[in-house]
């Protein structure tokens, strides 16, 4: 889920997130959003918060969180009614760190563009999985590669349109920043990571739990700080001799627009490729008409690809190797 658009209500917002987001990939979010558009008492509490505070995702999540359970429109009304506080105290100080790894299967294509051997940088990194993307393996139709760990889950990705360079790329080096990191090894870290899959998705729900394990096992640091702030810094500490790339997914949408043009102008600066898998119109418009909540891909912001937000598949419309 990217960022609330401001333009539209919070109710409209939500109806579009069952339309486009939910729909087709969680009936149960789907029905609810809808839900939540209708009850009054709900959207008058989503009004107390922030305006980024109100999306979907967070609420839900923040409900899942409270009550150990899927919820429902009546677990909401009774939660904005005999539980506000504790439920806002949730929905300010988490925020939505889905860090889905199977992203991971529609990044690899354009960091395999680059020749190695590669630093990677994530901002955005929440609890840093999208950083061990050469353990994982990976499923392309009938093309498999192997990371470097066997235990580590599987990533299944459908390519569409052209022929992406399929190589695992060689990173020797990983680091991640946050404005709230989570450790894979916190039992409420991981509940939250949980909370924030969607029902009716039971494979993303087991690959979340194996791929905490694989952070858990292959620790990388994920600095505390604003991306903007804090990139430069970690930047130097990559080693010599590897090409640095900066990379994120679902993260600009997030930030202000003043705040994201920084962002974009201190790419320009840096010694760093970068890579960007965001909503259209965050970096780059769509090339091509999709009606779907779909990605687009870039490298230096030229598009590449479309993707699908939680990694199921790639259009890849940039070089083939």
């Amino acid at each position: 889920m990217v960022g609330l658009d401001e333009a539209e209500s919070t109710q409209e917002n939500y109806r579009r997130f069952a339309r486009l987001e939910a729909a087709g990939r969680s009936p149960t979010y789907a029905a609810l959003a809808t839900a939540v558009a209708d009850a009054p008492d709900v959207l008058a509490y989503l009004s107390t918060l922030p305006p980024e505070k109100r999306q979907p995702n967070l609420l839900f999540a923040a409900a899942r969180h409270i009550t150990a359970d899927i919820p429902t429109i009546n677990t909401l009304r009774a939660l904005v009614t005999m539980q506000a506080a504790t439920l806002t105290q949730i929905m300010l100080t988490r925020r939505t760190q889905t860090n889905e790894p199977a992203r991971c299967a529609t990044l690899l294509p354009a960091l395999a563009s680059i020749p190695g051997p590669l630093a990677i940088i994530e901002v955005g990194a929440s609890a840093g999985l999208c950083l061990h993307l050469n353990r994982y393996s990976y499923e392309y139709g009938t093309h498999h590669l192997h990371g470097t760990d066997p235990d580590a889950p599987t990533m299944s990705c459908r390519v569409i349109g052209g022929s992406p360079p399929l190589t695992m790329p060689n990173i020797v080096w990983a680091a991640g920043i946050d404005l709230n990191p989570l450790d894979p090894t916190d039992p409420d870290d991981q509940s939250w990571l949980q909370c924030l899959v969607w029902p009716d998705q039971p494979q993303r729900a087991t690959r979340l739990r194996a791929a905490l394990n694989v952070a858990a096992r292959h620790p990388i640091p994920v600095h505390t700080g604003d991306l903007v702030e804090q990139l430069p810094s970690l930047l130097q500490q990559a080693p010599p001799g590897a090409t640095v790339v900066v990379f994120h997914s679902a993260v600009l949408a997030y930030l202000d627009p003043g705040r994201r043009a920084e962002f974009a102008d201190l790419m320009e600066t840096l010694d760093a490729m970068w890579i960007a898998n965001e909503a259209p119109g965050i970096v780059a418009d769509n090339a091509m008409p999709y009606d779907t909540a779909a990605f687009v891909l870039t490298v230096n912001r030229t598009p590449v690809a479309h993707t699908d937000p939680h990694g199921a598949w790639i259009d890849w419309h940039g070089p083939t190797h």
